[in-house]
């Protein structure tokens, strides 16, 4: 499969000029049809916990361009953006198909404490799974990737390919690509990590989206600019490994249920 990561410097709290940004860098975009493209987390407005700039409109404006990105290129598209379920705000990875229809919705499970997220977002209580181009993906974002037993929850549920949309700090840069690198050895999946780039007024972002596999090896980094990563992921890596060295049959506990702190 075909893979093309969107690294962006987001505007903050600015969604015309973020949405702009996005159909600059992908225009022209070309042979990704049956593949998938994905943007960072909340690329429409930036880390922001101002529920007032970033809540979606009466027209899910986020949701509109995403579904118009996958007509377009014929891609699955994944992006980040707030999603509202019965007046609860949530950071969400939205997975859109190519006739435009939503065909995941996954609501980040950890909030970033330091930054009292879960004031301005619900938490999420379960990953969720899309089928695409022969792979199982699970999306999950940014802080997820520091709680490798929400990777576990995807792998019994027969993810292939993790994507991890992010706007992940410059100053734990190292962070970002140790982990990505460990989720995929220890789940024996390719994990594409997709960052943002730039400053805001929070501080600046190192971008280094990047593809690993399997195997734990970064085989397509994104650098620390805009632009888009290409890259392509075979699902049939993945059945070879785990049949090679099938890690997981010696398991000694089951993956924890989630509950909902917030409940």
């Amino acid at each position: 499969m075909t893979l093309a990561a969107l690294q962006m410097d987001i505007a903050w709290e600015d969604r015309p000029a973020n949405h702009d940004r996005v159909r600059s860098l992908v225009a022209g975009l070309q042979g990704l049809g049956g593949g998938l493209l994905v943007l960072p987390e909340l690329f429409a407005t930036g880390f922001s916990m101002e529920t007032q700039r970033t809540r979606p409109g009466a027209t899910w404006e986020d949701a509109l361009l995403l579904s118009d990105l996958a007509r377009k290129t014929g891609a699955l598209v994944i992006g980040g953006t707030v999603g509202d379920r019965a007046g609860h705000l949530h950071n969400e990875a939205l997975a859109v198909g190519p006739a435009g229809e939503i065909l995941a919705r996954y609501a980040k499970i950890h909030p970033f404490g330091p930054a009292n997220e879960g004031a301005a977002y619900r938490a999420g209580t379960e990953v969720v799974m899309v089928d695409w181009a022969g792979h199982r993906i699970c999306p999950l974002i940014c802080y997820d990737l520091r709680f490798p037993e929400v990777f576990r929850l995807g792998l019994d549920r027969g993810a292939t390919l993790f994507v991890v949309i992010a706007s992940w700090p410059a100053r734990r840069a190292q962070h970002w690509l140790t982990l990505l690198q460990a989720r995929a050895i220890e789940n024996q999946a390719f994990v594409l990590g997709v960052n943002r780039c730039g400053t805001d007024p929070i501080g600046g972002y190192s971008g280094r989206s990047c593809l690993v596999s399997p195997h734990g090896v970064v085989v397509a980094d994104a650098g620390e600019i805009p632009g888009i990563l290409r890259a392509t992921a075979d699902p049939g890596l993945v059945t070879r490994w785990r049949t090679e060295f099938p890690v997981a049959r010696d398991r000694r506990w089951a993956t924890p249920r989630l509950h909902d702190a917030s409940a």
